[in-house]
């Protein structure tokens, strides 16, 4: 089945996904018991260590190809502080886990606790841009292989989020044999803004500071929609979290985070001049676009550009939720972002295919 963009579209606004919301914000000890485990693994690369976290049931070991997810985070903040930051009580990879996954996380290197890369010891100005797309995508690489050789499985779903969508969808184009379902959250397509100021002249990485990264979170938010869009103490559980993955950056005065460039050098050369980095269309895996209304980072005709690209899949779903932004995930709604990806995960995609085909 190819469905149109309108056979699956849902917007979700006001009360939808409201029954879930409840179900999920049980107290704690009414949730399963939870095993995680934190690893560092070897990337293809000599030297080069990446930061992978698990979480499963307690007591299972064994994890059919649909039930084992791998998430990777965007373009400058690491994996855990956004996948497994538990806001108020369970992070998203809580409510995967609970329901019977083998859920995984990666750091990619000059992320979180991977390795930093020996140019991110000198000022970003003395080298080029560093970890690009064809560098993820080695990481992820890496991490596919050393967790399907653990659990003796063929195949696994993947989960990115914003560059992280550039990332899993250019790796599964070319490994569509390792991929059983592909989720991409607010998905990076071709722009049309144009090249911004600097864009042409930027080192080896940048530094984010806490106040920059709560006016991006809030960039096209109304003044009226703002006070109550991220619950109280989330934002600062989040800059806590993620600031102390770079203790480096995190020693400076105001501290920064420092976040790799190759993702603006791919921006440049790609994106934002108008030219594909890989072809959507060599996906053949059952593939959710999921987006929020308020993503000034990547609008929603980013969305539904690459979702028109989506020509080989079996089938396909693109979702558009409301009041969110590009971090959704950390805000009031993320439980309606949780719940949909969910419903697209648990659903057998042999049964989907038939029944589109009677």
């Amino acid at each position: 089945m190819r469905s149109g963009q309108g056979d699956r579209l849902r917007t979700l606004l006001g009360l939808v996904g409201l029954g879930a919301a409840l179900a999920v914000a049980a107290p704690a000890e009414a949730r399963i018991k939870l095993a995680s485990e934190d690893l560092m693994i070897a990337a293809s690369d000599p030297g080069i260590r990446l930061f992978v976290r698990n979480k499963h049931p307690a007591g299972t070991t064994q994890f059919a190809p649909d039930k084992i997810l791998l998430y990777v985070h965007g373009a400058t903040y690491p994996a855990e502080t956004a996948f497994d930051l538990p806001l108020g009580g369970f992070s998203w990879m809580d409510y995967i886990a609970e329901r019977g996954y083998d859920v995984y996380l990666v750091d990619l290197r000059g992320y979180g606790h991977s390795t930093r890369p020996p140019e991110m010891d000198q000022p970003a100005e003395a080298n080029p841009p560093i970890v690009d797309t064809p560098v993820a995508m080695r990481d992820v690489g890496s991490a596919v292989d050393f967790i399907l050789k653990r659990r003796n499985a063929a195949k696994l779903n993947l989960l990115g989020w914003s560059w992280g969508t550039s990332i899993m969808g250019w790796y599964t184009a070319e490994h569509n044999d390792k991929v059983n379902k592909l989720v991409l959250y607010a998905p990076q397509w071709l722009s049309t803004t144009g090249l911004p100021p600097g864009m042409d002249k930027v080192g080896a990485y940048r530094t984010v500071s806490m106040d920059s990264a709560k006016e991006r979170w809030l960039k096209g938010v109304a003044a009226d929609k703002q006070h109550d869009l991220i619950p109280a103490g989330w934002f600062e559980q989040w800059v806590r979290a993620t600031w102390a993955t770079d203790p480096v950056g995190a020693r400076q005065s105001p501290p920064v985070l420092r976040a790799p460039n190759g993702v603006l050098k791919d921006a440049r050369e790609f994106w934002l001049a108008g030219k594909p980095q890989y072809d959507p269309g060599k996906i053949t895996v059952p593939t959710m676009l999921v987006h929020a209304e308020w993503d000034a980072d990547l609008p929603s005709y980013q969305a539904q550009g690459y979702f028109a690209q989506l020509t080989s899949t079996p089938y396909k779903r693109f979702v558009e939720i409301g009041e969110g932004t590009h971090t959704v995930i950390m805000e009031k709604n993320r439980l309606h972002l949780f719940h949909e990806v969910q419903l697209f995960l648990d659903e057998p995609a042999k049964n989907m295919v038939v029944s589109a085909a009677n």
